[in-house]
């Protein structure tokens, strides 16, 4: 199926004809005509399918439709709720490039910046505004928003919401709007809170599902390193003398070892930067403009931090530290074997997180290939029989390299 076989009006199809869009996705080709009829819709979909242009482009022609019975300045009839920065700038950016015939204005918000140019651009008014959920309700309660003429309410990752600890200010936000209007609900993963929030939030809506969450794509190539933890570090710099890995995103749990991992890499003399929640939006943007352009070759990044990132041609991720939440990973080498390309994704894993390699081969279905021609393999025993934790070496693991500092433990408690 061709996009011209959606009933897309000239200006959209002559946008996506200059982004090289023809064929849509899955997600697109069921996601499109449901939203056109002005229905609500439950999208339960991960991340590398298309979802943003699944709802960007409905949403766009509507307004387009709409936009000769509107008068005097643009007032917001579209607001997209999304739990990260990355993310949000994103999918401004994909308004842009699919309504660039349109005539329709759109602007992002977020926090972590001056909200001086935000509130400028809100002042002579917007069609479709990106939000994350703090600076929204910031800005509400300064009176630079008015939802009651919101037509369209899109929420966004909703399960990255509940894992950053944004739930609360997503019900908040929901209290503010028409009662009346189309919602379109995104989660990669469906658990029961937010099962919940899409009960109330949603009217008879149409259901579409694509590649559950609990499968990986098949164009990503998974291997396993079992490896000691005070190895990982000489593991990837041997990994990274492969010129096969032109990119290369590395996924640890926490910023202190994002920026351990950097600082080793370029001890190393190989570019890299790190983006977490404690490295400026400009920082950020840098480090991520950087890397897609190919002036660094390797991002390193917390789970957090990364869902926005959107690169078509990565072509390895690799799992420095294996998550604590199995459906993390899918997330996370999702970020490869993007739009019809193939990826790799690697993992690391030492003996004190093989309970979570476990729950990630349950939730996958698989068992990750073990890769043991490498320099610093663990033993047989040392991988079936690993030694009881103490206490001793479990206060040992928790200051161990890219573990939680206190600081950091208390940060993250606060987020959620």
């Amino acid at each position: 199926m061709a996009f011209k076989k959606l009933d897309l009006i000239d200006p959209i199809l002559k946008a996506l004809s200059n982004e090289g869009y023809t064929t849509p996705t899955p997600i697109q080709a069921q996601s499109i005509p449901l939203i056109l009829e002005e229905r609500d819709l439950l999208g339960c979909a991960q991340t590398g399918t298309g979802k943003t242009a699944a709802f960007a482009i409905p949403i766009l022609q509507l307004l387009y439709k709409n936009k000769s019975e509107e008068r005097g300045p643009h007032k917001i009839k579209v607001l997209v709720l999304t739990p990260t920065r990355e993310l949000a700038i994103q999918i401004n950016e994909s308004f842009a490039a699919y309504g660039k015939y349109t005539g329709l204005i759109h602007t992002v918000i977020f926090g972590g910046v001056s909200q001086l140019n935000q509130t400028n651009t809100l002042r002579k008014g917007v069609d479709i505004l990106v939000a994350t959920p703090g600076r929204l309700l910031d800005l509400i309660g300064q009176g630079f928003i008015d939802l009651k003429f919101l037509k369209i309410f899109v929420l966004d990752e909703a399960d990255r919401m509940l894992d950053m600890g944004f739930i609360h200010d997503v019900k908040r936000i929901i209290t503010k709007l028409p009662e009346k209007r189309q919602t379109l609900f995104f989660s990669a993963t469906m658990p029961p809170e937010i099962q919940k929030l899409a009960n109330v939030l949603l009217t008879k809506p149409a259901k579409v599902e694509v590649t559950p969450a609990s499968s990986t794509v098949d164009a990503i190539k998974q291997g396993l390193y079992h490896v000691d933890k005070s190895n990982k570090p000489a593991l990837l710099l041997h990994l990274l003398k492969d010129e096969d890995i032109v990119t290369a995103l590395v996924f640890t749990r926490t910023k202190h070892g994002a920026d351990k991992v950097v600082k080793f890499l370029h001890r190393n003399e190989i570019t890299a930067a790190a983006i977490h929640g404690n490295k400026s939006q400009n920082a950020r943007q840098h480090a991520l403009s950087s890397f897609k352009s190919g002036n660094l070759r390797v991002l390193v990044a917390t789970d957090i931090a990364a869902r926005g990132i959107d690169i078509d041609d990565l072509s390895h991720v690799i799992n420095f530290e294996l998550p604590n939440v199995a459906e993390t990973y899918v997330h996370r080498i999702g970020r490869t074997g993007r739009a019809g390309n193939t990826g790799i994704a690697i993992s690391f894993c030492d003996t004190d997180e093989r309970s979570e390699l476990k729950d990630i081969q349950k939730l996958i279905g698989i068992n990750i290939s073990i890769i043991h021609n490498h320099p610093y393999v663990l033993s047989s025993a040392a991988i079936v029989a690993p030694p009881v934790p103490t206490q001793k070496s479990r206060a040992k693991r928790s200051r161990g390299f890219g573990s939680f500092d206190k600081g950091e433990k208390r940060s993250f408690n606060n987020k959620r």
